[in-house]
């Protein structure tokens, strides 16, 4: 009787886990819509950092499903990657942004240069 428990035990868990990994699929290409509709660039880095997230999330699931310890290795490893990558295209953002914002008040100093 044992055995049955703990055969039905593993279906069901098998069964949640697969849900799970459904769930997550799902709400990545959601995020993955964000990333490109936009409208704001901030909005992009946001859903390219939550899709990154669902990915880890994502890995570290189908970790405990196949019950293999290396994938958690390799979550730590995409998270750094993931990190980075954030990191990275906030850095192109802000630069480009403050650039568009001399360029505006240098426009601004010109037009009143000119009026004067």
């Amino acid at each position: 009787m044992l055995g049955k428990e703990n055969a039905l035990l593993g279906r069901t868990m098998e069964l949640f886990l697969l849900a799970i990994l459904i769930f997550l699929a799902l709400c990545l290409v959601l995020c993955l819509v964000r990333a490109i509709i936009g409208p704001k660039i901030a909005d992009r880095i946001v859903a390219a950092n939550m899709s990154g997230t669902i990915v880890i999330v994502m890995i570290g699931v189908l970790a405990t499903y196949l019950d293999e310890g290396y994938l958690a290795d390799i979550c730590i490893i995409y998270a750094l990657i993931s990190f980075l990558t954030v990191i990275v295209l906030t850095k192109v953002y802000m630069g480009v942004y403050l650039e568009k914002k001399e360029a505006e008040n240098r426009q601004k100093k010109t037009g009143k240069e000119e009026e004067a």
